[in-house]
């Protein structure tokens, strides 16, 4: 079975889920290559006003990277190969050229919040828990998710975000404005897709168009480069002793669990 579900919607909509339910739809090399594979024929679709992306089940909109499938990365240049790969993958969503939307059904943790944060709008269900959770294992945020995270968000709120790595409610996410919607445990997929209708106009030229106005921003401040210096920052902590050390006790926790 494929671990990501492409589903058209009518009206003009496409949804990408992330099917892992087990892995609380955690990233591996696989998964990003269907991301990659995917945006890239979806940007051309003439018909297409909107990307939404989701994970499936009830559990986890997605976990971060599977530390399981990365755990034999040991060096800088191991390390910087896999995050940078799906950096390339981020770059790519956060520049999609029509809007896209994170439905977020459950957690979104460390590299679950990178994703969402690359998406122009996140919606939440009621009860999701979301951090960047990437401090407690000594490192940073790894795909770029630090520099969108900044473009996003004030700096004040984006700063104790990260800084904290700790993980808030949906409701808290929406107060510091990370989260624009929350909707309620029952029916939450019914809600979201109402609010992502009611959120578009009809004709995807003007939605291009507007988009377009955003990404030739980021072109023009280096976004990529930008990210890919944060990564690159990121490879250098994965290599370290500290950072070997804390998954270590991770993968031993979650054995015990």
């Amino acid at each position: 079975m494929s671990k990501l579900i492409v589903s058209e919607i009518e009206d003009g909509l496409v949804e990408l889920r992330l099917n892992r339910p087990i892995k609380h739809n955690a990233i591996d090399y696989e998964i990003m290559d269907e991301i990659k594979r995917n945006l890239q024929s979806l940007k051309t679709k003439k018909s297409l006003r909107a990307l939404i992306l989701t994970g499936e089940g009830d559990k986890a909109f997605c976990s971060g990277g599977d530390v399981k499938a990365f755990q034999h990365l040991k060096t800088r240049d191991e390390a910087y190969f896999m995050l940078s790969k799906m950096g390339d993958v981020l770059y790519e969503l956060m520049t999609f050229p029509l809007p896209t939307f994170a439905i977020i059904n459950g957690i979104a943790l460390g590299g679950g919040c990178e994703i969402a944060t690359a998406c122009d709008i996140r919606i939440a269900r009621k009860g999701a828990t979301l951090g960047f959770i990437q401090g407690q294992l000594s490192i940073t945020t790894g795909w770029g998710g630090a520099t969108l995270l900044y473009e996003k968000l004030s700096y004040e709120h984006a700063i104790s975000f990260l800084y904290s790595a700790k993980k808030i409610s949906s409701n808290d996410a929406e107060h510091m404005g990370f989260v624009q919607k929350t909707v309620s445990d029952e029916n939450y997929k019914e809600q979201s897709y109402s609010f992502i209708k009611e959120s578009l106009v009809k004709d995807p030229n003007v939605l291009r168009a507007y988009k377009a106005v955003k990404v030739s921003q980021w072109e023009q401040s280096n976004l990529y480069s930008r990210m890919m210096s944060e990564i690159n920052r990121c490879a250098e902590l994965w290599s370290s002793e500290e950072h070997h050390h804390a998954v270590s006790a991770f993968l031993t926790r979650k054995g015990k669990s």
